[in-house]
């Protein structure tokens, strides 16, 4: 017992092992809760259902948030808040990405949920790597900060002046690469990842992937790819990796249930990118004026952070309003 206890205790990347161990816990609980119990016959989710579960995912990351600031000080519940807000809205870009291929693979809604859920056992998985990898970064090359700065100066920039991007998937360099090297079934088999069926040559009844999970590979990749911008900028705003880690994760959970809601008006946020690029110019800017002058207030930096992106949230809204979805 006492064996145990000490292990729990033990030092884990600057927190105890058991804190690591509880958030993961919550998570796999509350994937398998929704997967296995809310989910489990595979029914479409509606806009209102999508809502509403995204609500019940924001409350938890809200409550664990002041959980983290009780019982961590002020300072780590903001930056905590912080992290969790960029993540949120940077992950809005996402979900347009998310529905072009459920579209390219023509993925009915009735399938689509049960893939992002798995989905999110990957990123909790590659996620980690990558905050892990910053980490030990961040720790042995205290210049690195320096660089994550600049790329997210150069990638808010970027993003200010980009023109939209082609919509069209038919010459994806990814998707062409996995369907020449799997054997991939031409029609779906309900929500199967892989089935087995005969060789079309041999005749050897042989393992197979389904579009469904060729989709889920191509998303987890997508996912990757979103990560270089938002986790360099949470190492922005704290060092701490279980902060770094939590907020990552808990505004992905969310994104998960909200994305039926996004996809149907992700038109509504076409101006959202300009404030994502005022706050990576900013974020990047602080970590200069950091190691020039001294560190901003963690309350300064969620302040400017939410005021940007409920900004561009609101603009969008109101610009947008009389427009007509475009096809997904």
């Amino acid at each position: 017992m006492d064996t145990l206890l000490a292990l729990l205790s033990a030092d884990m990347i600057g927190k105890p092992a058991w804190l690591w161990l509880a958030f993961i816990a919550l998570v796999l609980g509350l994937l398998a809760f929704d997967l296995g119990i809310l989910h489990k016959e595979g029914n479409e989710i509606g806009i209102a259902e999508s809502l509403k579960l995204s609500l019940f995912y924001i409350a938890v990351a809200v409550a664990f948030g002041g959980y983290i600031w009780s019982s961590m000080g002020a300072t780590a519940g903001m930056q905590y808040f912080t992290g969790y807000a960029i993540e949120k809205a940077l992950s809005i870009d996402n979900v347009f990405v998310i529905s072009l291929i459920f579209t390219y693979f023509a993925i009915p809604p009735a399938f689509q949920y049960r893939a992002l859920v798995w989905g999110i056992i990957a990123v909790l998985v590659l996620r980690g790597i990558m905050i892990g990898v910053g980490a030990a970064l961040v720790q042995e090359y205290d210049w690195i900060l320096l660089v994550f700065g600049a790329f997210l100066v150069l990638t808010g920039v970027k993003m200010l002046f980009s023109k939209e991007e082609s919509a069209d998937m038919s010459d994806n360099k990814l998707i062409r690469l996995l369907s020449r090297w799997m054997r991939v079934t031409n029609t779906l088999h309900g929500e199967k990842f892989f089935v087995r069926q005969p060789h079309p040559v041999t005749g050897k009844v042989v393992l197979w992937a389904t579009p469904l999970f060729l989709a889920l590979l191509v998303i987890n990749v997508a996912d990757l790819i979103f990560a270089v911008d938002s986790v360099p900028a949470i190492f922005a705003i704290t060092t701490d990796t279980y902060i770094v880690f939590t907020a990552n994760i808990m505004a992905i959970l969310g994104l998960r249930a909200l994305y039926f809601a996004l996809a149907a008006m992700v038109h509504r946020f076409a101006y959202l990118k300009y404030a994502l690029a005022g706050v990576l110019v900013f974020i990047g800017g602080k970590i200069f004026w950091n190691h020039l002058y001294g560190k901003v207030d963690p309350a300064i930096s969620l302040s400017v952070t939410l005021a940007m992106i409920g900004a561009g949230i609101a603009y969008s809204l109101w610009k947008t309003h009389r427009v007509a979805p475009g096809p997904h």
